[in-house]
């Protein structure tokens, strides 16, 4: 059974449907109408203008039949909404699960079932956006390997090393990476713009003694400072440093805060990136606040409470978000055999694309976020 009523002199509408009460303005539902005067049946984009809307509009009648919705405004304009589509267009997104070292089931899936068939695939995506990362079996041990399963998301983000790189050691290295050493807990490329949004990691050979994985959900890790002290978190949110890298051809250059916050408060970005890092000459007060805040975010992302050890065998891929996760690997030694990865760069808007896409086609009005 559905109620509504107006409130407000008829400028909101309450709606009660599901035992959802949810209480909607006049001008949203409005903007939000699914006639065809309103929003165009091809496209699905807007054909009126919404800021010209009249700021006092308001609800004339509105009746609730099933799962419709009816509503006349004072304007004259007539909508019929669907009450499912509409709670779930008004609703807070779903909040992904967040992490730690005791994490039991890691999100898996295998390389030619989410080649092969949607429903994998979708089973993969939505593991990676709601962790985080995915950990792929069976991928070809060929060097370019996972190129097909990239294809079926987005395309190969293209950098100034090409498109699938190699992660080993090498003489006269042009990066940390490209060494033996251990590296700590970080983002890639906080110096670009847009900073590549998914890391795909393919293991080709992992014979070295040493180089395992870390991973660290830094929305876990932002979260907890946030409890511990509220004036580091709120810090490492306002100070934005500069990252850097630079060669002989290259000098690319971006700035952000280590954890950035969206509209709602919530943190949609962590970036750390020891190696590439500029801070600016802030006030000395602001500056040890801040140095005082990263140490401690430091200690946290560092730390045995939120790191989760693995050790990618050939064949096996990690796909992690470069917006959430910290990774990192162990120092290896060559003696015990090679250690050869091969990496790739996803995009996020094409990724949450294919996402979408998916889940609208296999499970209609389900959560797309």
């Amino acid at each position: 059974m559905t109620h509504i009523k107006t409130v407000a002199d008829n400028h909101r509408l309450v709606v009660d449907y599901q035992g959802q009460p949810k209480e909607l303005t006049a001008l949203w539902l409005r903007e939000h109408s699914p006639a065809s005067d309103t929003l165009d049946p091809l496209t699905g984009q807007r054909l009126i203008e919404a800021a010209e809307l009249p700021l006092d509009l308001r609800i004339a009648q509105a009746k609730a039949d099933g799962k419709q919705l009816s509503v006349q405004f004072s304007d004259g304009h007539q909508a019929v909404f669907d009450l499912d589509a509409l709670l779930q267009a008004s609703s807070v997104k779903a909040e992904k699960p967040l992490w730690d070292a005791s994490l039991k089931q890691t999100p898996q899936a295998d390389f030619n079932a989410a080649l092969s068939d949607d429903s994998a695939l979708l089973g993969m995506l939505d593991g990676l956006h709601r962790y985080g990362f995915v950990l792929v079996s069976n991928v070809p041990a060929s060097e370019d390997g996972m190129q097909t399963l990239i294809e079926r998301v987005g395309p190969l983000r293209r950098t100034n090393w090409g498109g699938i790189a190699d992660v080993k050691s090498v003489a006269n290295a042009y990066d940390l990476t490209m060494t033996q050493r251990g590296l700590e807990p970080h983002t890639d490329n906080p110096y670009r713009d847009p900073i590549p949004g998914y890391i795909w990691l393919h293991c080709l050979t992992n014979a070295a003694d040493g180089g395992d994985s870390t991973l660290v959900d830094g929305y876990r890790a932002a979260q907890l400072l946030h409890e511990r002290n509220p004036a580091a978190f709120d810090i490492l949110t306002r100070v934005w440093p500069t990252f850097r890298y630079q060669d002989a051809t290259t000098h690319l250059e971006s700035e952000g805060p280590l954890i950035e916050l969206n509209s709602r408060g919530e943190t949609v970005r962590v970036r750390y990136s020891n190696r590439t890092e500029r801070v600016p000459a802030l006030p000395a007060d602001e500056l040890e606040a801040y140095y005082a805040a990263r140490r401690e975010f430091y200690a946290l992302i560092t730390g045995d409470e939120l790191t989760l050890h693995l050790k990618l065998n050939p064949g096996e891929m990690l796909v992690m978000d470069n917006y959430r996760l910290f990774h990192g690997r162990t120092a290896f030694q060559l003696e015990g055999g090679i250690r050869h990865m091969r990496q790739g760069y996803v995009d996020r808007d094409s990724t949450a694309s294919r996402r979408r896409v998916l889940r609208a086609q296999l499970t209609p009005l389900q959560e797309t976020a």
